[in-house]
């Protein structure tokens, strides 16, 4: 076994094409380099992201009792307009949900398989857009804290998706449409107390991803249900490894499983 360790969301790196590293155990290895190699990965076990517990892993890598207790995975992470450390009152961990709360937040457009409005921390850009396989992205507002981002999401979500359509982002057919033209369209119902937040003159970024091999039909491979695959690597997108047999991994959501992974040519 050449690599073994837990499962963690791929880093990234803004280039053109995008880079990405997968990290196990003290291997930092640069995915772009085994394109068209045959991986080999293998179900281990699980080691919860937060206490290292070794059962089954709940949800985003944490067992049950973490994913329940930890400040990170409280509700206003999923939801921003339930964000309250602006008004100091604590959900888990008070000074934790300042620091994360309190800072400057982003509400975007992005197109990966169709336009959708997303909100995520300044400090998280264009990190969230490569994670989303968002193949151009636009910042519409800059807010001093996530609620406000919430609270102009649930406004904008009215009148376009907040959702990505995984299947159509692999299979790299992203509608062809002016986020710019968008933005205008969607200024007039933005609520006030964002309004003179709002950013008219940006321009969009595009991204570009290293997928030599796009998937027809994308399979999703779950590991826990098939503990060993073995495939060509023939691209990655957002979260996900493509291999050449249309099979498609994604790392995100399997955070907190420790695997095995042999390279061969």
């Amino acid at each position: 076994m050449l690599y073994k360790g837990v499962l963690t969301k791929m880093k990234t790196e803004l280039s053109t094409p995008i880079n990405y590293f997968l990290i196990l155990d003290e291997a930092f290895i640069q995915l772009r380099q085994l394109l068209q190699k045959k991986l080999k990965l293998k179900f281990l076990g699980y080691q919860c992201l937060n206490c290292g517990s070794t059962e089954v892993t709940f949800r985003q890598g944490f067992c049950k009792s973490c994913f329940f207790e930890l400040p990170q995975t409280a509700d206003w992470v999923m939801y921003p307009e339930k964000s309250k450390a602006h008004l100091g009152i604590e959900e888990r961990d008070l000074k934790f949900e300042k620091k994360v709360q309190l800072q400057p937040h982003i509400v975007y457009l992005a197109n990966s398989s169709n336009v959708k409005v997303g909100v995520t921390r300044k400090t998280q850009l264009p990190t969230r857009w490569i994670d989303q396989g968002a193949e151009m992205a636009l910042e519409i507002l800059e807010v001093p804290n996530r609620y406000l981002a919430g609270v102009a999401e649930v406004a904008l979500k009215k009148h376009i998706s907040d959702k990505t359509n995984w299947r159509e982002m692999l299979k790299g057919k992203s509608s062809n449409e002016d986020l710019m033209v968008w933005r205008n369209q969607l200024e007039p119902y933005l609520p006030e107390q964002v309004k003179p937040y709002f950013l008219a003159n940006n321009q969009p970024l595009n991204l570009l991803f290293p997928v030599e091999q796009y998937p027809e039909k994308p399979i999703s491979l779950k590991l826990t249900k098939t503990p060993q695959y073995e495939g060509v690597l023939v691209g990655i997108k957002g979260q996900y490894l493509i291999f050449e047999d249309d099979t498609v991994f994604n790392i995100r959501s399997n955070e907190g499983l420790v695997v095995g992974l042999d390279v061969s040519t």
